[in-house]
């Protein structure tokens, strides 16, 4: 990536000294023209850090001659996978009941636990958080705009209550983080993970209209695509948005601090999966910058990095995220982040293009996409591509050059 040292004293014409030139009209830009979002509604803050705090000060009741007596520590629920696994697995299921009623949040959110008793907490999460938000509507003490979101949230919620939806991950503090599965993933052997951009929360989480435009909708479509690829295999798809992301295009979105933040989380639900499932990142617009922050620290389990409508990976070249994944990159013609400058100065900025020739991804079609937000339209080259990558069908995917993106491949 481009560095201040890099740039030296450059003259006026140089490429350096024009790149930087351009990203800071972009960014007086943002700054004064609207893009940068001035305010974001935020939820009841720190409903999984009380939860957090109790577990870690609690323990598990045991139960001897009809009365309580004391029990064993409960263990860090941060902690590794397999030993939180393994601490489960130890426990009744009268016990596992209790410990998802008392602390829905921490065991809905824990990585490790299994799927079935995340997705069951997870709803007694959502029911809770739901009463929650129907006092807040009534409440005189909030503005108006602070019951109409308190409105909204109510009906997120009972949206993801309805049916028999799969919530892998449920977190109501501030804006909200969400995530869900589509397909069996508990006996799934390849998995893919959607990895959305900016804008992404609990109330955008889907979308009515374009729904393929929010992460729920961009993951039933590549789960409905992946099928239709591999009618047979065992495929499931996670629309993952986990992570904090920028509210609008502005500064939040030109750094990389909240895409550091979200690839600790990122490789901690990876971690989390199956030792011999084999996983596929599908990472769109800043949801790339998670992915190539995260790519040096991923489990091997990761066999394939794919990332469209990219603004950068924070990285020079494919081979600088230090991942043994194959790397892909699609871009629509027609996608407003290809002008963008794409230099990292002083923290400004993610890096090299992915599409570039010389950043060294597998180029993969777009055809069909329309734009920054058409990736995972259903009928586009670019969302046949990403099923063909998550299924293990990397030799009939479609490449933007000719056959360069799939040359050596075995």
């Amino acid at each position: 990536m481009t560095s201040f040292s890099e740039l030296g004293s450059p003259s006026p014409g140089s490429t350096a000294w024009r790149a930087l030139l351009a990203l800071a009209v972009v960014f007086v830009l943002l700054a004064t023209t609207g893009w940068t979002a001035m305010r974001q509604q935020r939820g009841p803050q720190g409903s999984l850090a009380v939860e957090l705090a109790a577990w870690q000060k609690g323990h598990l009741p045991a139960v001897a001659g009809g009365r309580s007596m004391g029990g064993r520590a409960l263990p860090d629920p941060s902690g590794p996978p397999r030993r939180l696994a393994r601490f489960l697995d130890s426990l009744t299921a009268a016990q596992r009941e209790r410990l998802a009623r008392r602390y829905p949040l921490v065991v809905g959110n824990m990585n490790g636990a299994p799927v079935e008793l995340r997705y069951h907490a997870n709803r007694i999460a959502l029911a809770r958080a739901r009463g929650i938000e129907r006092k807040r509507m009534h409440n005189s003490e909030l503005t108006p705009l602070g019951r109409q979101d308190a409105g909204r949230r109510v009906d997120r919620y009972e949206e993801l209550l309805s049916g028999h939806r799969q919530i892998l991950a449920f977190d109501p503090s501030g804006s909200g983080r969400a995530a869900e599965v589509f397909g069996d993933l508990e006996h799934a052997g390849r998995v893919s993970v959607v990895v959305p951009g900016v804008d992404t929360n609990i109330l955008t989480f889907q979308k009515s209209e374009r729904g393929y435009t929010a992460v729920v909708g961009m993951a039933r479509a590549l789960y409905d695509a992946e099928r239709a690829v591999a009618p047979n295999g065992k495929n499931a798809v996670i629309a993952w948005a986990d992570y904090t992301s920028p509210s609008g295009v502005g500064m939040d979105a030109a750094t990389g601090k909240l895409a550091a933040q979200g690839a600790l989380r990122l490789r901690a639900m990876v971690n989390g999966l199956p030792a011999l499932t084999r996983v596929s990142l599908m990472c769109h617009s800043y949801g790339s910058v998670v992915c190539g922050v995260a790519a040096r620290d991923l489990a091997p389990k990761v066999t394939d990095i794919a990332v469209a409508g990219s603004p950068g990976m924070r990285a020079d070249h494919a081979s600088d995220l230090g991942t043994s994944a194959r790397v892909w990159a699609m871009r629509d013609s027609g996608d407003w982040i290809q002008d963008i400058p794409h230099v990292e100065v002083g923290g400004l900025g993610h890096g090299a293009d992915p599409v570039s020739s010389g950043f060294g991804a597998r180029v993969l079609s777009a055809d069909g996409a329309q734009g920054h937000a058409g990736y995972f339209e259903p009928g586009t080259t670019s969302l046949d591509n990403f099923a063909r990558v998550g299924v293990g069908s990397v030799q009939s995917v479609s490449c933007a050059d000719g056959d360069t993106c799939r040359s050596g491949l075995s």
